[in-house]
């Protein structure tokens, strides 16, 4: 029966969507999108029971995996995703890899070695070491990091907005459009609407397109925080660099950078000036090709 093929799985698993693409060895294809909520991944028996989960729902009845290699939001240490792996591994009984989703960026490119850089809501740059250790630089979340990303932006423009209030001077374009988009009256009140946020990351982030729209009428503090975003994330990849891990490729994805002509240029220009070797490409492919050729890999 066809439905007995054995399928090879790659899954990245997202913040907010969770992709599955099986490829069977007769060349049919599976393609499964669906929401992440009930991820886990701080608790290894959760995680690899909801993995266990969404393979069975997605492949066709009777098939089974062959393979299956995950790129999981929120898996940020080795020892972390080995836990998943054994626990994931001990339900399928196949073999299984668990890496963060950013990992899955330099084998969807088609490459063996590089850098993965994500720059959405949130920011995060991954390598690995020539021993092939994994290195993760960034990643602390809105309130702590995240230059670069959507969330980080808007804190850093509300930073600029208040120096500019204590420094007496007028609102400009970045300090009218935060003020509208958070629904206060004043500069002042941003402080409480921030903290305000029940979730940080997605609150803030939503803000964003305000802080390119403030660069592109003019708003010098705006261009800025858009320049100051780009060199963060730079900043990122020479972290790693540092660290031993091969940057002459760096593949970059997440929907802030890719959709912002000035934020990736101001990445580019910072990373030139830093690492002039270093190469940067956008990920025209979906991540989960890179959980694919992942999983192609244990077989």
């Amino acid at each position: 029966m066809q439905d007995s093929m054995p399928y090879t799985v790659g899954i990245d698993v997202g913040g907010t969507k969770t992709q599955l693409r099986a490829l069977a060895d007769g060349g049919i294809t599976v393609d499964h999108v669906r929401g992440s909520a009930g991820w886990r991944p701080h608790e290894a028996s959760a995680a690899a029971d909801w993995l266990t989960a969404l393979v069975r729902d997605a492949l066709p009845a009777h098939a089974r995996p062959s393979a299956v290699a995950v790129g999981g939001h929120a898996c940020e240490t080795p020892r972390q995703c080995a836990g998943i792996r054994a626990a994931l591994q001990e339900r399928l009984g196949v073999p299984a890899l668990v890496v963060g989703d950013a990992e899955l960026l330099v084998p969807a490119a088609g490459l063996d070695r590089g850098v993965g850089l994500v720059a959405g809501t949130g920011s995060v740059a991954v390598g690995r070491t020539a021993e092939g250790d994994a290195v993760q630089v960034g990643g602390w979340g809105a309130v702590l990091g995240d230059e670069g990303g959507a969330a980080g932006l808007v804190r850093e423009a509300a930073r600029a907005v208040w120096a500019a209030h204590d420094r007496g001077e007028e609102p400009d374009a970045l300090a009218r459009g935060l003020v509208a988009a958070f629904g206060v009256a004043e500069v002042p009140a941003l402080g409480a609407a921030l903290e305000a946020a029940t979730d940080v990351s997605a609150e803030w982030g939503r803000h964003s397109p305000v802080v390119f729209a403030a660069a592109e009428a003019g708003s010098p503090l705006a261009r800025a925080v858009v320049a100051d975003g780009g060199r963060a994330l730079a900043g990122l990849v020479v972290r790693l660099a540092a660290r031993g891990v091969a940057v002459d490729d760096v593949v970059v994805a997440g929907g802030t950078v890719l959709a912002q002509p000035a934020l990736y240029e101001a990445f580019t220009a910072a990373l030139a000036a830093s690492l002039p070797a270093a190469r940067p490409q956008r990920l025209r492919v979906p991540p989960v090709q890179g959980a694919l050729a992942l999983a192609r890999s244990l077989r």
